[in-house]
């Protein structure tokens, strides 16, 4: 009996040691994953902070103030005509393509927007969205989705149109406009959207060359947790209506290009 409860003794002190070094065994291999896994996790993120902190402290500045009247307004309509805008105002159609994924089609005139991404085209009703119309592979869609689409169309053309003809929007109702005098005391034009677009509320600078036309803006918006970030407005072109517009902004490292930009008149 005793030889009995010897053996059975040793077989569960075997065991018990088997089981202990199987249990340290995994846990240092789990200790390792989690070591790789945190490591990978500074490696990627620890670079991605520094850079943010780096352009926070380098490029973020408060919302300037300035003075609104007649000498913003006066410095507005400058710009404006230092771009032509009545060959704008008289442009009845716009093409682009944004960033090499979005596709226009503006009917400018009829107030009424071609828009195609993917497999989708929207053909937005731009002064009656319930008016719009969707196709997905180029056959008409009316499902439970329908209104999604509509709405992720209205967001595209919203924010890809302003990065085109923003300049022409300074006198849309709801906006305000002030003069504001830079570091280097220069006139600069504050803008300010207070209604309508997709983000209502942001504000943008506007940096003007010799000739009164436009070279950047700095961007105070919702979307951007960085104040003051700024964008050139290059590589302008004439196109077959009169109308200047842009077609290339580069943002911090970034580059937004915007190509087979036509302007008619119809």
């Amino acid at each position: 009996m005793s030889f009995f409860l010897a053996m059975t003794s040793t077989i569960y002190t075997k065991f018990a040691q088997q089981t202990i070094q199987h249990v340290v065994a995994k846990q240092s291999k789990l200790k390792k994953a989690f070591k790789i896994i945190g490591g990978l996790i500074v490696f990627f993120t620890l670079p991605t902070l520094l850079l943010f902190g780096f352009i926070y402290f380098k490029y973020n500045e408060e919302l300037p103030t300035g003075e609104q009247g007649a000498k913003a307004d006066q410095l507005a309509t400058n710009m404006l005509q230092a771009l032509n805008e009545e060959a704008y105002l008289n442009t009845a159609y716009i093409e682009w393509t944004f960033k090499g994924r979005h596709h226009y089609k503006w009917y400018k005139s009829d107030k009424t927007c071609e828009v195609y991404w993917d497999d989708f085209t929207v053909i937005l009703d731009l002064e009656n969205r319930n008016n719009s119309k969707v196709f997905v592979l180029e056959q008409e869609y009316n499902g439970i989705e329908k209104q999604d689409y509509i709405t992720k169309a209205e967001s595209y053309f919203n924010n890809d149109s302003f990065w085109l003809v923003a300049p022409y929007k300074v006198f849309d109702a709801g906006v305000e406009r002030r003069l504001v005098k830079t570091e280097d005391q220069k006139n600069a034009l504050l803008v300010t959207y207070t209604s309508g677009g997709t983000t209502p509320g942001d504000s943008y600078l506007w940096h003007l060359d010799d000739s009164g036309k436009p070279k950047s803006f700095q961007m105070w918006v919702d979307i951007l947790p960085i104040e003051g970030i700024e964008a050139t407005w290059e590589n302008w072109i004439t196109t077959e209506s009169g109308a200047q517009l842009p077609t290339f902004h580069k943002f911090l490292f970034l580059g937004i290009e915007l190509t087979d930009v036509k302007g008619l008149n119809l």
